[in-house]
């Protein structure tokens, strides 16, 4: 273990020199106010004195002496490196507070909208000193707005051919449904297909069929996608094509083969693929269904269940991280009115009024453990 002491004007300066010197994985042993700002001690190498062979000749001679084996060793030094690195957190989040309450009261407010580490703390460390409060806070929720990409209204406007696709029960057909309820409002029945390669959901392809006769609009069942670029082909002229697939699970380990399918007769007939998302669905839920159906290389999302979402932080994180455009977002039932062309300072401003209606709140303890780690490279 090597045991290194800092001197510097203020934690943040001490930290610093902590990670040039000693890099990432020090440990922090103490901290004091000295005369010159603070004085911080600082470790590294645990891992080698956790697995440094002991010698026999360097044991006492005691006979009843035992020595702890070194698997209980280096699981005690985890130990202590956790309890020092939580310590570290609150004393780095409470400097934070003491310098700049501003940006450390932003932080819990980005926090209580369920946006992730990584962006509220981009976010916030992108805001010039001085402002108000209130400044900094229209500013944050800005900058979320400014890192979601849209498409508006093109796929109604213009029409396409677009697959959708992605985890089961996200309300895809709904979707569907709505737009091509839309578009029949908007232009005519006579240019729109609707097709459903849904053989697996128990009357899926009823559904399409019922749509279908409701608005005049002729649709085509088909059970093997091989027979999709056929399809496709006979009915070029058409300015509109919804398909409709069967959800799968992100782990399905058909999941690959079914994508790499899309994925060339995407190619071959000029279609598009729409991730379909749940807002209603938990963070980890959303990231882990984005990369899994990325290899259907999606062109854009469409974004369901608004009105049953608790937060919708995790989506805005996930569409601001991945730069995937958004088209549509829909909320419940009604066809064809609760579906809208996506608005990224809508999608924030709601954002901001569940997280209201809820009461959310992020408790200190909390805010520590997200933002302790890297509050002095924050402020």
């Amino acid at each position: 273990m090597k045991i290194r002491t800092f001197v510097a004007k203020d934690m943040r300066e001490a930290l610093r020199q902590v990670r040039e010197q000693q890099g990432p994985d020090a440990v922090i042993l103490s901290s004091r106010s000295v005369a010159e700002g603070v004085e911080v001690s600082a470790a590294t190498d645990f891992e080698q004195a956790t697995h440094a062979p002991m010698s026999m000749s360097s044991l006492p001679d005691e006979p009843n002496y035992s020595v702890p084996p070194a698997a209980e060793v280096g699981a005690e030094l985890r130990s202590i490196r956790h309890m020092l690195e939580s310590q570290m957190s609150q004393l780095a989040w409470n400097d934070l507070g003491r310098r700049s309450p501003a940006q450390a009261e932003l932080l819990k407010e980005l926090s209580d909208l369920g946006l992730s580490q990584s962006l509220s703390g981009e976010l916030v460390a992108g805001i010039p000193g001085g402002l108000s409060f209130a400044d900094a806070h229209r500013r944050a929720l800005a900058g979320v707005a400014r890192r979601i990409r849209v498409t508006g209204d093109a796929l109604l406007e213009r029409g396409g051919r677009v697959a959708f696709v992605g985890p089961t029960g996200v309300g895809k057909t709904t979707a569907i449904a709505k737009l091509a309820a839309r578009w029949v409002m908007r232009h005519s029945a006579r240019d729109i297909v609707l097709i459903s390669v849904d053989a697996q959901r128990f009357g899926a392809q009823e559904q399409i069929e019922v749509l279908g006769r409701l608005l005049g609009v002729q649709t085509f069942t088909i059970e093997d996608l091989q027979d999709l670029p056929a399809l496709l082909m006979r009915h070029a002229e058409r300015r509109l094509v919804l398909i409709d697939t069967a959800g799968m699970s992100p782990r399905d380990a058909d999941l690959p083969l079914r994508a790499q399918q899309f994925t060339r007769i995407a190619e071959d007939s000029g279609l598009q693929i729409c991730l379909t998302l749940s807002a209603a669905a938990q963070a980890g839920v959303l990231v882990d269904a984005v990369e899994r159906f990325q290899a259907f290389a999606p062109s854009f999302a469409l974004i369901t269940k608004i009105d049953e979402a608790m937060s919708l932080g995790g989506t805005l994180s996930l569409l601001a991280s991945t730069q995937l455009p958004v088209s549509y977002v829909s909320e419940g039932q009604r066809i064809p009115e609760d579906l809208a062309p996506a608005r990224a300072h809508q999608l924030v401003a709601r954002s901001v009024l569940l997280t209201r209606e809820s009461g959310a709140t992020s408790g200190e303890e909390m805010l520590v453990r997200r933002f302790g780690g890297v509050a002095h490279v924050i402020a």
